[in-house]
């Protein structure tokens, strides 16, 4: 895994040219991790699914991730980092890069490249949307889970498509 800023990772896909490649958006907890994954425009970020996280079972996720990779033709993961109002790290940011560190120590998923993205606020805007709805305490933290990762996948592409258009970056670059 490598990790790269999140324009160059955007702009690995742009110059491709290959409109197909997909992004797929992680929410990291300490019992789960929610995914969620961009169109094949990465305008629109979908929620995927939910991996349950424990501590014996990271190479089974890492051949999840490798499984997506391959039949979703992602491009990169963008992983949700809770940054303080003042730009530095929190203590639950720990526990994301403990996560990464781990899926990088299987070697399974040497090749893909991942950026971190701030996910402050993702996880009450998707509390927001999802109290209307009447699910049992299990559906109710996998739900928000999921769709967390689509807030945060939502900023990032919301994010880089409108400085893709406001500084003219195309697939030649």
């Amino acid at each position: 895994m490598k990790l790269v800023t999140s324009t160059a990772l955007f702009q690995q896909v742009l110059k491709t040219g290959v409109t197909k490649h997909k992004f797929l958006g992680l929410d990291v907890g300490s019992k789960y991790v929610g995914l969620a994954v961009s169109d094949e425009q990465n305008k629109i970020a979908i929620p995927l699914s939910v991996l349950e996280r424990t501590k014996k079972n990271i190479n089974m996720m890492a051949q999840d991730f490798q499984t997506l990779v391959r039949k979703l033709s992602l491009a990169g993961f963008v992983v949700g980092y809770p940054f303080k109002i003042q730009g530095q790290s929190t203590s639950d940011a720990v526990q994301v890069k403990l996560f990464i560190q781990e899926l990088h120590k299987t070697n399974m998923l040497d090749g893909v490249s991942y950026t971190y993205w701030d996910e402050n606020y993702t996880s009450r805007c998707a509390e927001s949307l999802l109290e209307q709805f009447d699910f049992n305490p299990v559906d109710a933290k996998t739900m928000l889970d999921k769709f967390a990762a689509v807030g945060i996948l939502q900023l990032y592409l919301d994010n880089m498509n409108q400085r893709m258009d406001s500084q003219g970056w195309n697939s030649k670059e």
